[in-house]
């Protein structure tokens, strides 16, 4: 604090050292001056003037006619300009007829003055300029607010059209195109990622489709299509005709998706589709599982991360075809990441620990505590589901153990879930399952 003060009274006291710089504060405190006004009460060059103008720098302030005048600390450098130049030329007599040690005394006295009235000048201006600084900072700031409110449901809107242009591509051109709804907001149980959500209607004369279309941290996950008006089976106006054969649209779609993101891991997903056949339900490529399911007119294809034969199911994209229509793009692939942590407990490992942790396992129903149970040899459930530990988003291998008990105890219990993380061993969660039965 101490070294810009010093630096402060140094500028300025440097700035008011030459005696045309302090003419021309002097002028100026008279009245505003053009840049040849000056030049001409002067009576320097150009270069000379420009030179001073320059060194004066916040003592001075140019208006918007082009004129320059003294701003609040040029003002306050004037005063104390007069105070000390105008000095009664009696006092001055006095002065020098004083002994020389009451001269002293006055000369100190008079530089503590000046120093003290230099303090005040800058203290005041940078008082000054802190409380403009804040109110400029203030207006900006409601500015970018009141511009980000604008400019962000357009830029989701302009990503989603990409989407739907060039990589479902949908001739929009063919329909009356209108977003109906634009929902954000932030994903606690996902880490507090971003996530918005856009639906758009496309209508014509022969069909009404309504599209969803969801993207989280910026970045596209979900595409959805649904027919609201119209006789099925039916096909959207495309921008090109579409492939008639499952694979070869999906590998088409990706390279179009994979264009407009430029994502690494689409190129290894276009390969493993271009590889891939029909008369195969799973196939893999590296650490990318493909599974293809037809059900009715109905085509899923499931690409999924995995590693040592287990999926990382949350890792993924999916695609659905109905009648060779996309009705469904679906991708969390770029969400998330798989940590180190290694894969040390096996499925029968695992189900032992759940049948240990379980014995010791007790509930509450109905005001009462049920800790007498039996637990069945056969049927047991294990489930290889990663998901995240303490890093939000970094899936962890989990397996989620179903032991299941011979009767329906209170509280309609008739199962019990464990929850083990596949690297320790550690239980991580167990609880009563109640059973669902319809009457």
């Amino acid at each position: 604090m101490a070294s810009s003060a010093e630096d402060a009274y140094s500028a300025m006291f440097g700035s008011l050292r030459h005696p045309a710089r302090r003419k021309i504060l002097r002028m100026l405190s008279e009245n505003p001056m053009t840049f040849s006004q000056m030049l001409e009460e002067l009576g320097i060059p150009g270069s000379h003037l420009t030179y001073h103008l320059e060194n004066l720098g916040e003592f001075i302030v140019k208006t918007e006619d082009g004129k320059y005048k003294l701003s609040s600390v040029g003002e306050s450098s004037v005063s104390i300009m007069k105070g000390a130049e105008e000095i009664p030329s009696i006092q001055a007599k006095k002065f020098r007829s004083l002994p020389v040690r009451w001269r002293a005394i006055v000369a100190f006295s008079l530089v503590g003055l000046i120093l003290f009235a230099s303090i005040s000048v800058v203290q005041f201006a940078s008082l000054s300029q802190l409380s403009k600084d804040y109110e400029f900072l203030e207006d900006e700031y409601e500015k970018l607010k009141a511009q980000n409110q604008q400019i962000l449901p357009w830029s989701s809107a302009e990503r989603a059209m990409i989407i739907i242009r060039d990589v479902a591509q949908i001739d929009t051109t063919k329909y009356e195109t209108a977003l109906l709804s634009v929902t954000s907001g932030n994903r606690s149980d996902m880490g507090h990622i971003g996530e918005e959500i856009l639906r758009y209607s496309l209508r014509n004369e022969k069909s009404y489709i309504d599209l969803v279309l969801r993207f989280r941290n910026n970045h596209f996950s979900l595409f959805q299509l649904s027919l609201v008006e119209g006789i099925p089976p039916f096909a959207p106006i495309y921008v090109q005709p579409q492939s008639a054969n499952v694979l070869e649209a999906a590998k088409s779609l990706i390279d179009r998706y994979s264009s407009s993101s430029g994502e690494t891991y689409l190129e290894d997903m276009s390969r493993l589709l271009a590889s891939a056949n029909e008369s195969s339900n799973e196939q893999t490529l590296g650490n990318i599982k493909l599974k293809m399911t037809a059900y009715g007119d109905n085509v899923e294809l499931l690409l999924t991360y995995i590693s040592n034969e287990h999926n990382y199911s949350a890792k993924s994209l999916r695609m659905l075809f109905q009648s060779n229509v996309l009705k469904e793009l679906s991708d969390d692939w770029f969400l998330f990441a798989v940590s180190d942590a290694q894969m040390n407990i096996s499925e029968q490992e695992a189900i032992q620990i759940a049948r240990n942790a379980a014995q010791n396992f007790e509930w509450t129903a109905d005001g009462a505590t049920v800790s007498d149970f039996t637990i069945q040899t056969e049927p047991v459930s294990a489930v290889f589901y990663p998901h995240p530990r303490n890093i939000p988003l970094s899936l962890v291998p989990y397996w989620y153990i179903t032991l299941y008990l011979d009767k329906v105890y209170p509280g309609g219990v008739n199962s019990i879930t464990v929850g083990i993380w596949a690297d320790t061993g550690e239980v991580a969660n167990i609880q009563p399952l109640s059973s669902q039965v319809n009457t």
